[in-house]
C-alpha cells in the first residue's frame, strides 16, 4: 500500500487549501482512511476520517465546520478541504489508512503517507 499526500503550502489566516492523498496498491473499499497532523513539539493528532465504503465521516472538534473530508473512488484519492484556516492549523498533515473500524489513535493505522506541510500565517 502506498499513500501519496500533496497540496500543502503557505496561506494566510482565513484562507483555504485542499489536500489530496492518492492511494494505490490494493482495494480500499472496506478501509478507513484518515487525516492526521503534527505540529512541532506536539503529538500527532486526528483531524478527520472516512469509511471508504459508505462515506461516513468523522471530525475532530477543532476542525468541525471548517474542514471537509471527501474521496474520489475512481482514482482512489482522499481529499481534505480546509477553509477558514487558523495559525493553529499549522502542521505537517498525513494521510493514513487501516482496515478496522473508526479510530482516532495513530498507532492503530497501518499505512501512512509521507506528509505535506501546511503553514498558516497570521
Amino acid at each position: 500500500v502506498q499513500l501519496q499526500a500533496s497540496g500543502g503550502g503557505l496561506v494566510q489566516a482565513g484562507g483555504s487549501l485542499k489536500l489530496s492523498c492518492r492511494a494505490s496498491g490494493r482495494t480500499f473499499i472496506g478501509y478507513h482512511m484518515a487525516w492526521f497532523r503534527q505540529a512541532p513539539g506536539k503529538e500527532r493528532e486526528f483531524v478527520a476520517s472516512m469509511i471508504w465504503r459508505n462515506r461516513r465521516t468523522y471530525y475532530a472538534d477543532s476542525v468541525k465546520g471548517r474542514f471537509t473530508i471527501s474521496r474520489n473512488n475512481a482514482n482512489y484519492t482522499l481529499y481534505l478541504q480546509m477553509n477558514n484556516l487558523k495559525p493553529d492549523d499549522t502542521a505537517v498533515y498525513y494521510c493514513a489508512t487501516q482496515g478496522g473500524t473508526y479510530s482516532s489513535t495513530p498507532s492503530e493505522y497501518d499505512y501512512w503517507g509521507q506528509g505535506t506541510q501546511v503553514t498558516v500565517s497570521s
